[in-house]
């Protein structure tokens, strides 16, 4: 036997948690293949090995469903669900889950990485209800003639269907997450962004952020405690309120029932996508010529990467304003306009199972298959430069897109260093990528993704005043004002891919040390993986327990950092009735 190296595979997993990683991998990729898996429901008058929530409402819905995450990792076959119909019903349901010991979690449409919302191993016995926020709580309405002109939505309401409505009254955002099958209160609260920086010599329109969607809010009604009445209660805080900073994004800390957000003139915009660059073009040191990542910020603010690994060009999408339609620019008037990426050929689906069949080899196969199924689709179905509302070309991936998991970190720096930060995340991605198939080894089978957005800079809010979002990743740091822009790093990999974990603590650990000092800092993406050990992501107790913490705290002030909303977040829910596995260790 030879002497073991640091590629080598980690020491024995858990066998429960293997056993579970491994049939999560296999159900999420088959899952992949096979779009989402209905899910069922049982009342409790059918339900015969689970007893019901006692003295549950009767008034509200409750019942058995299944629950199952984006990337099939967290799956649950049976766990007690209601609808309410109305905000006071939350409330309802707020005050019983006290008198009860329970806990209450909002369960929008499922589209999460990171167990915020209940844990693997969760059952029928586990003392939580979830709250689906899906079939009534959605309610809209616009105030088109007011300065700003907003939006006020019930948190169940779908991004597209927020969209929608806001595209038919002449509205819209700069930038939002690319699934439409979002709801408001899940983006909220995890500060949901899409990619979008200002393009050399543009200014933000009245009503927009450069950030995230979390940085538009004018108020928030909020299910919280009141100690006057020892019960949960309605409340409304406006922006300038100082309360409101921690509920911004609350990382699923608290319960959000309906929001009030400003909103801008809506605007046409042209995205032409390229696949002919080669990385080593686009991810270029700083201050090279020719066509780098950087060039393209200049020209149209706003971009995104996606790079197939063991492939030598990404998909580059390039949006711009562009208020009249280019010549060569196909006209959209839907979203969704990637059919090729939407749904998984058979050349990707055989790939696929022979993937989780154990021939993780073909790894540089599948990732050239994957570019080519782009390039040729980009092609044949004329979408490498459409043109229309915003909605229709920022909205992009739907259920059907291949199931991944992934990693995600916010690097905040100068926009001077945007081509630093890439060039060099890419180089030790590259590198290590290279010395694990040099061991044998294929942790990563999906792309990379790129982004860059402005931050959240409460300046953005008309009227001034505004509060900053505390647990913001792009909160700016008041020691680093010269730091403007966040570059977004996400790896995805089909779930339960030997020693992904392992690549992905390198990487994390990697990140930690070399965005630091006055070049740069990072925070995770709140949604998707950190905190990784050799086996399992959110599970690295320093990390959770000190660096990200850390990370909030620097550079703010006292008594408005990390500390002061995990207890703003403990003052509104005292008895943590809106509280995970994962939220009681990283705001314990």
């Amino acid at each position: 036997m030879g002497k073991r190296t640091q590629l080598d595979r980690p020491a024995k997993m858990d066998s429960a948690r293997r056993q579970f990683m491994a049939d999560a991998g296999r159900a999420a990729a088959l899952g992949a293949l096979a779009g989402w898996t209905p899910i069922f429901r049982i009342s409790p008058a059918e339900a015969q090995s689970c007893a019901a929530p006692p003295g549950f409402p009767s008034s509200i819905s409750l019942y058995l469903q299944a629950f199952q995450n984006w990337s099939g990792e967290i799956q649950v076959s049976s766990v007690w669900t209601c609808v309410p119909t109305t905000p006071a019903d939350v409330v309802t349901i707020a005050n019983w889950a006290y008198a009860n010991g329970y806990e209450v979690r909002p369960r929008g449409m499922m589209h999460n990485w990171s167990p915020l919302t209940i844990a693997p191993g969760t059952s029928c016995a586990t003392k939580v209800v979830l709250v689906d926020t899906t079939q009534y709580l959605t309610a809209v309405s616009i105030s088109a003639g007011t300065t700003p002109k907003t939006v006020t939505a019930q948190t169940g309401i779908t991004m597209e269907a927020l969209l929608t409505a806001l595209e038919a009254a002449g509205l819209g955002v700069t930038a939002t997450p690319a699934p439409g099958d979002l709801t408001l209160g899940g983006v909220l609260a995890i500060d949901g962004h899409g990619t979008a920086v200002p393009a050399a010599g543009e200014s933000l329109t009245q009503g927009h952020t450069f950030g995230t969607i979390s940085n538009l809010v004018l108020s928030l009604t909020a299910v919280v405690w009141d100690s006057a009445s020892n019960a949960y209660v309605l409340r409304t805080y406006a922006r300038t309120d100082p309360q409101c900073q921690a509920l911004l994004v609350h990382i699923g800390r608290s319960f959000i029932v309906s929001a009030t957000l400003q909103v801008g003139a809506n605007k046409r915009i042209r995205c032409q996508s390229w696949y002919n660059v080669p990385a080593t073009e686009l991810f270029a040191v700083p201050g090279s010529p020719g066509r780098t990542l950087a060039s393209y910020i200049d020209t149209a603010g706003r971009v995104e990467t996606i790079w197939f690994p063991f492939t030598n060009n990404p998909w580059l999408k390039v949006w711009s304003v562009a208020p009249t339609k280019p010549f060569f620019s196909v006209q959209v008037n839907s979203p969704y306009n990637y059919s090729f990426s939407d749904n998984i050929p058979p050349s990707l689906s055989n790939l696929i199972a022979q993937l989780i069949g154990g021939a993780w080899s073909l790894t540089p196969t599948f990732g050239q298959t994957q570019y080519t199924v782009v390039a040729a689709g980009l092609t044949t179905t004329f979408t490498y430069d459409i043109w229309g509302w915003s909605k229709n070309v920022m909205l992009y991936v739907k259920p059907t897109t291949l199931r991944v998991t992934a990693n995600g970190y916010a690097v905040l720096t100068t926009r001077a260093n945007i081509q630093r930060a890439v060039h060099e995340f890419t180089a030790f991605y590259q590198t290590r990528l290279a010395a694990y198939q040099a061991a044998g080894l294929f942790p990563i089978n999906g792309p990379v993704e790129i982004r860059v957005t402005g931050l959240d800079n409460p300046d953005d809010i008309v009227g001034g005043g505004a509060y900053e979002a505390q647990l913001s990743a792009l909160r700016p740091r008041p020691d680093h004002p010269e730091w403007n822009v966040a570059v977004w790093f996400d790896i995805l990999t089909l779930p339960g891919t030997p020693t992904s974990n392992q690549f992905y603590r390198e990487i994390e650990q990697w990140m930690y040390s070399n965005y630091s000092g006055t070049y740069a800092a990072v925070r995770p993406e709140w949604s998707k993986g950190w905190g990784y050990t050799n086996s399992a992501a959110w599970a690295d107790a320093t990390v959770i327990g000190t660096t990200i913490p850390d990370s909030y705290r620097a550079g703010q002030a006292v008594g408005d950092d990390w500390d002061a909303a995990v207890a703003a977040l403990d003052a509104f829910d005292p008895h943590r009735i809106f509280s995970s596995p994962l939220l009681d260790a990283l705001v314990p």
